[in-house]
C-alpha cells in the first residue's frame, strides 16, 4: 500500500482551494481573456468549441492563458470554458457536482463542433489516495475502453453531433514529483482512453506524456503537478494542430 507524502497532500489541499474559487475567475477570464496585437484576432461569433475538465485545463485562466485561452488564440475562434481545477469524473455531491466539480456535469448539450476536454487524475490522485485505485479506475473507464463513466460522457457527447478530443496528462520524467507514485494507473489510465478513441471516428485522444523534455521543470508549476504558463500554451498548441488536421475548415 502507497501513503499520501506531505508533498502530495500539499497539492491536494492547494488544488482543492484553487479549484472551488475558479468557476467565477475562469468564466470572467475566458469572457474577456487578453488579446496582444501581435495575435490573430479572435472570431466574435458564438463559441463552436467547448473545453472541460480540471485543473490541467483551467489553470491560468485568470491571467487569460489557461489551455482553453491558448487554443482560442491559436485556432482565432471563441471557445467556452467550463474546466475547474479540483474536478473530477466520479464526484458525489450533487451542489457542487451540479456548479462543475462533476466534470460530466459540465457538459449540458450542444451544439458544438468540438468538446476538448481531460479528466480522470483527480479520481485517482485525490479520490484513492495513490492506493488501491483498481476499483475507481475500473469504474470510469473498463479496461477495454467500453464501459464506465467516461465512455457514458464521451457517448452522450457524440449523439449531440460534437466531436471530441480527449488529452492526457503532462509526466514530469527525470524530475521529482507529487503523484510520480501514481504513475501506473496514469498510464493504464491512458490506454484506456486511447482504446475506447481508436473505435470511434470522431473521438481523439492526443497523449502528452512526451510534451516534457527529460529533466526540464519549466512545463510545471511550483508544484510539480499543474502546468506552467508555458506547459499551458504546449497543450493548447498541440490540441489546435489535432483540430486543424481532422477539421480542415479550421
Amino acid at each position: 500500500m502507497r501513503i499520501l507524502n506531505v508533498r502530495i497532500l500539499g497539492a491536494i489541499v492547494f488544488s482543492i482551494v484553487v479549484g472551488m474559487a475558479m468557476p467565477a475567475a475562469a468564466q470572467h477570464a475566458n469572457a474577456h481573456p487578453p488579446q496582444p496585437q501581435t495575435e490573430p484576432r479572435v472570431s466574435v461569433d458564438a463559441p463552436r468549441i467547448l473545453a472541460m475538465g480540471d485543473s490541467m485545463m483551467a489553470w491560468h485562466a485568470v491571467s487569460g492563458r489557461s489551455v482553453a485561452d491558448v487554443l482560442s488564440r491559436e485556432l482565432g475562434e471563441p471557445v467556452a470554458s467550463r474546466a475547474i481545477g479540483g474536478a473530477r469524473i466520479r464526484y458525489g455531491l450533487p451542489l457542487t457536482g451540479a456548479m462543475g466539480m462533476s466534470i460530466p456535469k459540465q457538459f449540458h448539450g450542444g451544439p458544438w463542433d468540438w468538446v476538448v476536454l481531460n479528466g480522470g487524475g483527480n479520481d485517482l490522485w485525490l479520490g484513492c489516495g495513490c492506493k488501491a485505485c483498481d476499483r475507481k479506475l475500473n469504474k470510469m473507464i473498463s479496461s477495454n475502453g467500453v464501459l464506465g463513466d467516461i465512455p457514458a460522457l464521451i457517448s452522450q457527447i457524440r449523439a449531440s453531433g460534437a466531436r471530441v478530443l480527449y488529452i492526457g496528462y503532462l509526466r514530469s520524467p527525470g524530475i521529482d514529483s507529487a503523484v510520480d507514485a501514481c504513475r501506473a494507473d496514469g498510464d493504464e489510465l491512458e490506454r484506456r482512453i486511447s482504446a475506447l478513441a481508436a473505435r470511434d471516428k470522431g473521438v481523439h485522444f492526443l497523449s502528452i506524456a512526451d510534451l516534457v523534455p527529460h529533466g526540464d521543470a519549466s512545463f510545471h508549476g511550483l508544484d510539480m503537478v499543474h502546468p506552467s504558463v508555458k506547459g499551458s500554451a504546449a497543450i493548447a498548441r498541440r490540441a489546435a494542430q489535432l483540430i486543424r488536421r481532422r477539421d480542415p475548415n479550421r
